[in-house]
């Protein structure tokens, strides 16, 4: 019989501002916090998790030390529960999903849980590096340029071509999409407010403006270079947060007595140039379809990773999909980029949204350090 993977529950924190309502927790918290929710909505006796599977994508200081295991026993779960933590950068904890999904359909895995967590507040992005050279000689004699994602970002815009009023008006959009799902109550059901150090409960992203104006965005300097493109304000916000999703076999969800909501249809991966780093989104989503034997109209929703504005805006160009069912309630640009939950975020937001409308298909890809995506085809059930 083939075995199968399913998703029964996902479950995500709010997203907090850099130096915001979140940035009090420990990210050990953050995690277990989202971990305790999923058994709290699903009655599920957590002593059934074979692993623990978590995506973070500065692993040193309060991250470090197998922060998926720290989680497991800060939740309060039984010891026996193992955790292991994944750095595949800012799709960490896509990339959690995919190794849960795999796991489950090789049959080392009958209940799993998958995702990840960044207190990008408490643990800053380079955090890792305390001015030492990832890349070493070879590499350097390979690539002559270092790696940036927002010089990638401003490669990308000269590329294809795109203009500061396209990025500025792709952030404003994203702006004003997730505040019309927060205020339609689209995100009530996914979020679970965390409790901070000062009794106040967080319950909304903290990311979202309103009242933006293309004259304001225009006002704004570049971040990357002199005469470039990207700005703070189409870039993706430093955060904080986490996401969770309960996964199984779907013989697993009967007996224990739990809905399905969606099964990993197709889950690739694709790399590119390491140094324009950003694009291969692009190829991966060409690479998903292929493999899952469907076109780009057979998607009803596409979330991709709003790393840059230009990212999508390539994606798009690139792949011919309808911009109406790209990232619908908003993406990182609004609702921030907390690398390593970043990717379990996503995918619990496109679950919702396939769920309350009826989506059969949904593909989530992600931009990663070292010119890497993934991507992944999720069926409704």
């Amino acid at each position: 019989m083939k075995r199968e993977a399913v998703i029964v529950e996902a479950v995500r924190t709010p997203v907090g501002k850099r130096n915001g309502s979140l940035s009090g927790v420990h990210p050990v918290d953050l995690a277990a916090h989202v971990l305790a929710a999923l058994v709290e909505k699903t009655g599920l006796d957590p002593a059934m998790v074979d692993d623990v599977i978590w995506g973070c994508g500065s692993q040193v200081g309060e991250q470090t030390l197998d922060i998926a295991r720290n989680a497991v026993l800060a939740a309060g779960w039984p010891e026996s529960v193992p955790g292991v933590t994944v750095d595949r950068q800012c799709g960490s904890s896509q990339q959690s999903v995919h190794f849960a999904a795999a796991g489950l359909v090789a049959g080392q895995y009958d209940v799993v849980v998958a995702g990840g967590v960044e207190s990008m507040s408490r643990v800053p992005m380079g955090s890792s590096l305390a001015g030492q050279d990832p890349y070493g000689r070879r590499f350097a004699d390979r690539y002559s340029e270092p790696p940036n994602q927002g010089v990638g970002a401003e490669m990308i815009a000269a590329k294809w071509g795109l203009s500061r009023e396209q990025l500025d008006e792709f952030a404003l959009e994203s702006h004003a999409k997730a505040a019309a799902a927060a205020d339609d109550g689209r995100f009530d059901d996914q979020i679970t407010p965390v409790t901070v150090p000062d009794g106040s409960s967080v319950r909304v992203d903290e990311g979202v403006r309103r009242g933006g104006t293309l004259a304001k965005l225009a006002a704004l300097k570049p971040a990357f270079r002199e005469d470039g493109l990207i700005t703070a304000a189409n870039s993706s916000q430093i955060s904080d947060g986490s996401a969770a999703l309960l996964m199984m076999t779907p013989e697993k969800a009967v007996e224990f007595g739990l809905t399905a909501v969606a099964r990993v249809h197709t889950a690739v991966l694709a790399a590119t140039d390491p140094v324009i780093m950003l694009t291969a989104p692009i190829p991966a989503t060409k690479k998903a379809l292929l493999r899952a034997g469907l076109s780009v109209d057979d998607i009803g929703v596409f979330e991709v990773n709003e790393a840059f504005a230009s990212v999508p805006l390539a994606w798009l160009a690139d792949v011919g999909a309808d911009d109406k069912v790209l990232n619908p309630n908003g993406g990182a640009i609004a609702l921030g980029h907390p690398i390593g939950g970043s990717g379990a975020r996503i995918m619990t937001t496109m679950l919702y949204h396939m769920r309350d409308n009826g989506i059969r298909y949904g593909l989530q890809t992600m931009c990663e350090g070292g010119g890497q995506a993934n991507a992944t085809i999720v069926e409704l059930l």
